[in-house]
């Protein structure tokens, strides 16, 4: 099977890539900068693109098995601490994605021989954020806030594939765990300091996934004919803010009952403070009911997986 993957040398990306390669499928990563990637498979080809036109790569789509779309601009920014949401920020994390997924939807327009498959990236930021524990699934409205709207334009650009008789599949995806990236590293930090603890009021939702079952349920979406359509990418068991920490805390040997106030967050990181102090209870209706098995389906397995084996 040959898988083109765009936004192939990030945290997903990457371990995706390692999955394909292992079983000897054709992996394509599309990068910007293909002489500064690492930690890829040594069998996978990086191909330069400008991520926002097919030029120098659409012809690759021509006759692919699998386009699977991650391309996109990280939320937080690169490095610690995270970057504050300036009007700037915003338009360039927006443009990415959506300038990302009309070079898609060009290749894939122009290819004589289209691809079976889009799998095309989103998040569970879709469906806004909420104060409450309310089940959040494929079926809940968008949010109207940055990240809702961004979301929905992000998912729209890929859309008019489906008119081209390509399946496709849309991942909303909630908090990834590693240790190699993401957001885990950084949530760590406060508890390997002995500091840490709720964030805010500690009430607000957690929809996270192990790394290894992100990478198995795209592999699983991308080989069932019958997958089309949104998918919640987020464990089966959501946590509040409070119970995660506990978790953590539990997993690093570490207390977890110093909280943090939310207007400190609020001060330091502007809007971007609402990834942390807010959050929603996205459940995997669709995933279930197509019958994928979670490996790691509770925190607690999970984090410990992660850390004694550096994942």
């Amino acid at each position: 099977m040959r898988v083109i993957i765009t936004g192939g040398t990030g945290l997903i990306g990457r371990a995706l890539a390692h999955s394909l390669a292992h079983e000897y499928h054709e992996v394509i990563i599309l990068s910007r900068n293909p002489n500064r990637t690492s930690g890829l498979p040594a069998a996978a080809r990086v191909v330069t693109w400008d991520a926002r036109s097919a030029k120098g790569w659409g012809e690759l789509a021509d006759g692919a098995d699998a386009i699977i779309n991650l391309a996109g601009e990280s939320i937080a920014g690169e490095g610690f601490p995270p970057s504050r949401w300036t009007a700037e920020r915003k338009r360039s994390i927006l443009d990415s994605r959506v300038n990302a997924g009309k070079a898609v939807l060009e290749a894939i327009k122009n290819a004589s021989k289209k691809p079976a498959v889009l799998i095309q990236s989103s998040a569970v930021g879709y469906y806004g954020t909420y104060d409450d524990d309310r089940d959040v699934t494929e079926d809940s409205p968008a949010g109207t806030d940055f990240l809702g709207e961004t979301c929905k334009a992000w998912e729209a650009t890929t859309a008019d594939v489906e008119k081209m008789g390509v399946r496709r599949v849309v991942l909303r995806t909630g908090v990834v765990l590693s240790t190699k990236g993401g957001a885990l590293p950084m949530q760590a930090l406060p508890f390997k300091l002995f500091a840490g603890g709720p964030l805010g009021s500690g009430k607000q939702q957690t929809p996270w996934i192990h790394i290894d079952d992100e990478v198995a349920v795209i592999r699983f979406l991308l080989g069932n004919s019958e997958a089309r359509g949104v998918f919640n990418l987020s464990a089966p068991h959501p946590l509040s803010n409070a119970a995660f920490g506990k978790v953590l805390g539990k997993a690093l040997g570490r207390p977890s009952f110093f909280p943090t106030p939310a207007f400190a967050f609020q001060l330091a990181f502007g809007e971007l403070s609402l990834l942390l102090l807010k959050g929603q209870k996205a459940i995997p209706k669709r995933l279930t009911e197509l019958g994928f098995q979670f490996q790691y389906p509770e925190a607690e397995a999970a984090l410990r997986d992660l850390f004694q084996n550096g994942k």
